[in-house]
């Protein structure tokens, strides 16, 4: 038996700390792209309506902490996990041996509401990207991209707005979006003899009263991997 028992159970005290008075964990730039990538496809999937998207997308961009950011797609589907309470760890880029593959992802999320907004030049398309048109447009250009990992998913959401997604013309793309009075087509010859370890795009999505456009153009040389962004 310890011989001064008072101390004992302070010490027991301090071990049990309860969880409430820890200091919530800040919210990162990623963390709040990662919410916003989800609230982007549920949009696309008709789970939320515009006015929706937008009023989460502000609480989203106001966050400061996990905290506030984890309620906010609590009623998703394919949201668990994507807000991380324990201690948030940034996973390491991911590498191969294709040239036009691994880099760290660019940002996830290109949205244009009654504006205009482009990704073009030297960047690394991230494993999923979303992008959101409404009464605005979106240009997004592939040709001197990298990608974070070989497959790459582009999630297009045009909604009296317009879309437009230049791919080189060397590696494998697969649309599959829908127009709903709406135009989703692509444009160009896809390429006789694909890259069999190259990136491989899809490029799903709708558009309602807008359009979305993929088109395929001869590639630009892409930049030294040290320049990408």
């Amino acid at each position: 038996m310890s011989e001064h028992p008072g101390n004992e159970r302070a010490d027991e005290s301090v071990a049990r700390e309860p969880e409430s008075t820890r200091p919530a964990l800040r919210a990162s730039d990623a963390d709040r792209e990662r919410v916003a990538t989800v609230l982007h496809q549920a949009l696309g999937e008709g789970r939320i309506t515009v006015t929706e998207l937008e009023e989460r997308l502000d609480k989203v961009y106001a966050a400061k902490t996990l905290e506030e950011l984890a309620p906010i797609t609590a009623d998703l589907p394919n949201a668990q996990g994507v807000v991380q309470l324990g201690t948030p760890t940034s996973p390491a880029p991911q590498t191969s041996g294709h040239e036009l593959i691994g880099g760290t992802p660019g940002s996830a999320t290109s949205v244009a509401i009654m504006s205009g907004t482009d990704r073009k030049g030297n960047w690394v398309v991230p494993p999923q990207h979303n992008s959101f048109a409404f009464w605005g447009g979106v240009e997004i250009d592939l040709r001197q991209a990298r990608f974070a990992e070989r497959d790459t998913t582009i999630t297009a959401v045009a909604i009296m707005g317009g879309i437009d997604i230049i791919v080189p013309d060397d590696i494998q793309v697969e649309v599959t979006g829908f127009g709903l009075l709406g135009s989703f087509e692509s444009r160009g010859s896809a390429p006789t003899n694909p890259d069999p370890n190259g990136p491989r795009v899809t490029i799903s999505g709708v558009a309602i009263m807008g359009g979305v456009e993929v088109k395929r153009r001869p590639r630009k040389s892409p930049p030294p991997k040290h320049l990408m962004i």
